[in-house]
């Protein structure tokens, strides 16, 4: 350890989207021993703080780590009051955007992020929301990351943040943050020509802990994400009577398939990250299955739930070459940086139901009142049309069930609705405090594979119903 200590080397965060990389490597002898690990609960931090210059660690050898697994035995994650953000509604930056707060239309109804101005790094697409409220006794602030697609990218994705004081009406940038009061892009592809990242970057789950593995003064936001890299898979689905696509692009009418892996960012203000290194050689997390395996071609939407105590649960889906079908499948880690699979929970639903061909992006969410698992999941029709479906588990294992044969969230009826051609990518939210519902965040596809990020509300807290949002009843 005193050697490794000699070599660390502080990072101070660049003002722009360009991220470096640390690297961080776990020994775990056993993945289930008795270690304390607690996920914080979201709250809003002090909004008068700013980070003037954050610092994470970077090393030429692999930090924290013991061959003999002794040091390390009880990695820790704990809460640490000391994490702040900055105020939403004190953004400084010159191009903050405010979405419309006007009620919408009902060719608009549920829509609450359409695409930014022209000139805008999330001009051309938008999607993959990640919503997170932290809710105190004074306020409410609300964030989400996304992924966005400029003209001038060549259509590879970014990832932005946006904020908001009530869910509903939020601020975006134009360009890259600068400070940590701005919005707007916060991560681009990675820049080395090995890594996994390099074409596109999509993400996944924002998990916020503090760990003994990483050295930063207080906690920090995890951001698990989708890299995708430049290599092509081939893919026969001639037979399936729509493309394979990944990453998903309505626009495009190719079925081009990139290889993609799951990535881990951290950042302590949720808008400048440090990629860490994993396992793989690619600086991924985890390689893609074996040949004959259900997730041989890629991994992609890795969302993280802590369970408990040296419990983190990653769910992601893939391309089930054999059944000809998307599916979703889980894996398992105590520290969240080494990842054991798990294998698939859940293929394609019966023969004419809104999922027959399978599932992809899922989201899940431990309830907090009765402790049960709930995943919302795109599902994919034998049209290859998009709906939002729902299943439950007791465990969040492998003993997933349907909630209904029918999707509980469908394209908008009219032909020209913003929404009209698919819907996808959810991101479910409990609320707290004196509402009792859900919120069910998705990106819709329209005419013309426009797209837009939009929102549904259970019927109180009933998760099997949701109605697109159609503004605040007074």
């Amino acid at each position: 350890m005193e050697a490794v200590s000699a070599t660390m080397k502080a990072i101070n965060f660049p003002a722009t989207s360009t991220v470096p990389r640390a690297t961080v490597s776990i020994t775990v002898a056993s993945p289930w021993s008795q270690t304390k690990l607690n996920m914080l609960t979201f709250y809003a931090p002090n909004p008068n703080t700013r980070f003037s210059s954050i610092c994470l660690p970077r090393c030429s050898t692999k930090p924290n780590t013991d061959t003999n697994n002794e040091t390390d035995q009880n990695p820790t994650f704990e809460p640490n009051p000391s994490l702040t953000t900055e105020n939403p509604s004190s953004a400084v930056s010159d191009e903050v955007i405010p979405s419309s707060s006007n009620p919408p239309s009902s060719l608009s109804r549920g829509l609450v992020l359409d695409l930014g101005p022209v000139g805008s790094w999330d001009c051309t697409d938008i999607g993959s929301p990640v919503v997170k409220r932290f809710l105190s006794d004074e306020e409410e602030r609300w964030s989400m990351w996304y992924h966005g697609v400029s003209t001038d990218s060549q259509g590879s994705d970014s990832i932005g943040l946006a904020v908001s004081s009530n869910g509903v009406h939020w601020e975006r940038g134009k360009g890259a943050v600068k400070s940590s009061a701005d919005v707007g892009l916060v991560m681009s592809c990675g820049n080395d020509w090995w890594a996994f990242d390099t074409q596109s970057i999509r993400p996944g789950e924002v998990v916020i802990m503090s760990s003994a593995k990483v050295r930063a003064s207080s906690a920090v936001y995890w951001l698990y994400y989708t890299g995708y890299s430049n290599e092509k898979v081939d893919i026969s689905a001639d037979s399936l009577g729509f493309k394979v696509q990944n990453p998903e692009n309505q626009s495009s009418q190719t079925g081009e398939v990139l290889r993609s892996l799951p990535g881990l960012a951290i950042s302590q203000d949720g808008r400048h990250w440090a990629r860490i290194e994993g396992e793989h050689h690619s600086g991924a997390l985890f390689d893609v299955g074996s040949e004959g395996d259900w997730d041989s071609l890629f991994i992609s939407s890795p969302q993280v739930v802590f369970h408990g105590n040296g419990d983190l649960r990653m769910y992601y889906h893939s391309f089930d070459v054999g059944n000809g079908v998307f599916s979703i499948g889980m894996a398992r880690s105590r520290d969240g940086m080494k990842w054991i699979k798990l294998g698939k929970i859940m293929g394609g639903g019966p023969k004419g139901c809104f999922d027959e061909l399978g599932a992809m992006n899922p989201y899940v969410v431990k309830n907090k009142k009765d402790g049960n698992y709930v995943m919302a999941y795109e599902g994919v029709g034998a049209d290859g049309r998009r709906s939002i479906g729902l299943a439950m588990s007791a465990e969040g294992l492998k003993d997933w069930r349907r909630v209904e044969d029918e999707a509980v969230l469908k394209l908008a009826t009219m032909e020209d609705g913003w929404d009209s051609k698919g819907i996808g990518s959810p991101c479910l939210v409990e609320m707290d405090g004196d509402v009792d519902e859900w919120r069910l965040y998705y990106r819709g596809i329209g005419n013309s594979g426009r797209c837009g990020i939009g929102m549904a509300v259970s019927d109180g807290s009933d998760i099997t119903r949701f109605r697109k949002w159609k503004g605040f009843q007074v």
